[in-house]
């Protein structure tokens, strides 16, 4: 049975007017907010249905299947919880780091606790808005957006530039074309959404928060304290401490992988490793989605990762989900996803969640390294090339990309006049 549904669901979605991915494609949360619009809501059956544009709120699976079949859903508006960030990201302090610092400065303030008896969280059933990072790439703001989950938010909403949505929009626009010219389906649904985008791009405007907005909390983070690396250390996500304060645990395997994690870590990964012997640990190496495990093969980073003796995982959840690949029974591990619950990524396993720059440097040194330690390996390896390791993909700018992979014949595309009854407004 598991097998004929495998077969049949692409049909059975397509023939809805839906879009089913391909096995190898990778973490759906990577690709649907490839399909977002600005200023829209979502819903979507898993926790991390969490979108960097607009704001979406997860459900269970029958709530989501109401949702698609009449386009509306019972919502009840909670109140939100303002974030606001405020200074400069200081050396060798990363995005990942500052998703750790929301908790992290919340317990400070009194305003949540790691013990599960009498536990008190602000964010809890509200909707976490966040602003002060405008210029933040989208693939970027998605570790912030994504990480409210962990925070049991009921939605997130994070505040961006025109500049950059609009870049993510233009590249996503070459994906979904290239996606109907691979003979995806429903191939109608996706022209659509690219006339939908292009026409937001013609006119790009985004909603903004009245000037007295009201707010359950109001938290400040100031970037410019913030001076070391936060994890997430075993076994809670909300059991967050400074680097300083478990540097030189021994760590058994390291996990780079989850939707929490872009092309840009990889590459770093792969800069912190590169002239070094073989990694001390079991190393796992999982991109998001297969645009960017090619992108990464033709650079030359996959034969990084294999002269460290990384092993290499087909793009999708793997670890992460906990019900595919396991570590070892009793292991400490390093990892980028998303929570750290116990026995989730193995049994007994200890979890320590940080960035892929802390996770490869664990992965050299087979322990967490003192913050010195950190901080030279940075400095030497990761701040001179940054600007060519956060690099992200714009598909819109690779040389005849809308070509790639193509079965259907450019004639037989689908039109937009014709789905549309109407020219595109980048055509008007």
């Amino acid at each position: 049975m598991d097998v004929k549904t495998h077969k049949d669901l692409p049909d059975f979605f397509s023939s809805r007017g839906g879009v089913a991915l391909r096995p190898g494609d990778g973490i759906i949360h990577s690709w649907l907010n490839r399909m977002l619009l600005p200023d829209t809501v979502g819903t979507g059956g898993d926790s991390h249905t969490r979108f960097p544009l607009g704001i979406s709120f997860p459900a269970g699976s029958g709530l989501v299947a109401f949702a698609g079949a009449l386009g509306v859903m019972p919502l009840d508006m909670p109140e939100s919880v303002l974030v606001r960030f405020k200074g400069e990201l200081q050396p060798g302090v990363t995005l990942r780091d500052i998703v750790n610092a929301i908790p992290y400065v919340a317990i400070q303030k009194g305003l949540l606790t790691v013990a599960k008896e009498n536990k008190k969280n602000i964010f809890s059933g509200r909707i976490m808005e966040i602003e002060g990072l405008p210029d933040l790439k989208v693939e970027q703001a998605f570790e912030l957006t994504d990480a409210s989950a962990e925070r049991s938010c009921a939605g997130c909403t994070i505040k961006l530039s025109v500049e950059t949505v609009s870049e993510y929009l233009r590249s996503n626009v070459a994906l979904l074309t290239n996606m109907v010219a691979r003979g995806y389906q429903d191939a109608r649904t996706l022209m659509r959404r690219v006339a939908k985008m292009e026409e937001w791009l013609a006119n790009p405007v985004l909603m903004e928060a009245d000037s007295d907005a009201e707010y359950a909390e109001i938290i400040e983070i100031d970037l410019n304290e913030i001076k070391e690396p936060i994890v997430a250390a075993p076994n809670d996500p909300d059991n967050v401490k400074l680097l300083s304060e478990v540097e030189n645990d021994p760590v058994q395997e390291v996990f780079v992988g989850s939707c929490m994690t872009n092309i840009g870590h990889y590459r770093a990964t792969a800069k912190v490793l590169e002239g070094e012997s073989a990694v001390k640990t079991r190393l796992w190496i999982c991109p998001p989605t297969r645009m960017d495990e090619q992108q990464l093969k033709a650079e030359g980073i996959y034969a990084t990762f294999g002269a460290a003796g990384a092993r290499t995982e087909m793009p999708g959840c793997s670890l992460c989900m906990g019900n595919q690949a396991r570590v070892k029974d009793g292991t400490t591990v390093f990892s980028t996803s998303t929570r750290n619950f116990n026995n989730r990524m193995g049994k007994d396993a200890r979890v320590y969640l940080g960035s892929a720059e802390l996770a490869a440097v664990c992965a050299m040194l087979g322990r967490i390294p003192t913050v010195q330690e950190y901080m030279d390996i940075v400095a030497k390896k990761i701040h001179p090339f940054a600007g060519d390791l956060y690099r992200y993909l714009n598909f819109d700018q690779i040389a005849n990309f809308e070509d790639e992979g193509r079965v259907i014949p450019l004639e037989e595309m689908p039109r937009i006049e014709d789905i549309l009854g109407m020219p595109t407004a980048a055509g008007r």
